[in-house]
């Protein structure tokens, strides 16, 4: 039968490909790890670990249930943090995880509220786009995931329990003020994330041309850096204008073009008491000044 402490063993060693690493982690020993892995072995029947050169590396049954130990053990752990919330033990424990552009804006807002409200509730916050947020949301290894997603992208998985904080314009970033998309079929563009990257190719086209991206960045400041330096144009965010805006690059909004900010949860409602907090936080956060 399956235990809990062999696959938080099996997790670790897949998280780093190395038993001594798996080893440190734990606080175990190597051969403690060895021995928990083999018992793992015995009780699955199938074989989990190949021994490569000095080093080791997971079979496909291995990685199968490396995978599936991540989001069990994640779900136990959340499941925890409720129970305590919900009797009393505790007032919760919240992990989330945004883009850049939430987490220097939205984020601090939402923060500092709760913490005036809920002085009691742990708020860890970790920078991840939307597709890494809502994978470990899904697994369980954070309890919020702040996403965007654009107004003709597809819908995200029914899974997922979506509260919509608003929307966010679009801008092109250039050199030029009431610029326009079309003035720039030959220019060179920058692209950011896969997301933003398709939004940009999606526009482009519907304006007539196919943008010709010569340089990639998802963070803010080295993407205006670009731009000032002739070196590409851009689309950002108004929330990432917010976080940061170069006096030497021109902004022009695109009229109806937009993202919409989701906070997502995962799993069936109601959410934990802190969860609950937190969402409430940012919906707030999302529409003041």
């Amino acid at each position: 039968m399956l235990n809990l402490t062999q696959l938080s063993v099996l997790a670790a060693v897949a998280r780093h490909g190395s038993v001594t690493e798996a080893a440190q982690e734990l606080h175990y020993s190597q051969p403690s790890v060895s021995h928990h892995l083999s018992r793992l072995e015995a009780a699955t029947g199938a074989k989990l670990i190949q021994r490569v050169g000095r080093g080791i590396r997971l079979t496909p049954e291995g990685q199968l249930l490396a995978n599936r130990a991540a989001e069990i053990l994640g779900r136990v752990d959340a499941a925890s943090s409720e129970l305590a919330a919900q009797v009393g033990l505790q007032s919760g424990r919240v992990r989330l995880a945004a883009n850049a552009s939430a987490l220097s804006t939205i984020v601090p807002k939402a923060a500092a509220a709760l913490a005036r409200s809920y002085p009691g509730i742990e708020l860890s916050l970790t920078d991840h786009h939307p597709v890494e947020s809502l994978q470990l949301l899904r697994h369980g290894e954070i309890d919020v995931a702040l996403v965007f997603q654009y107004a003709n992208a597809p819908a995200e998985r029914d899974e997922f329990r979506l509260v919509h904080l608003g929307d966010d314009p679009i801008y092109l970033i250039s050199r030029q003020a009431d610029d326009s998309l079309t003035n720039h079929r030959d220019s060179a563009w920058i692209g950011g994330c896969t997301r933003c990257e398709a939004e940009l190719l999606a526009v482009c086209q519907q304006a007539g041309f196919t943008p010709p991206i010569g340089s990639h960045s998802d963070d803010i400041i080295v993407v205006q850096a670009l731009v000032a330096a002739g070196l590409g144009v851009a689309l950002l965010p108004g929330l990432a204008l917010q976080a940061h805006r170069r006096t030497d690059v021109h902004t022009t909004e695109l009229t109806g073009l937009h993202r919409q900010i989701h906070a997502a949860t995962y799993g069936d409602p109601p959410d934990p008491p802190a969860v609950a907090a937190v969402l409430e936080a940012l919906a707030e956060a999302s529409t003041s000044d």
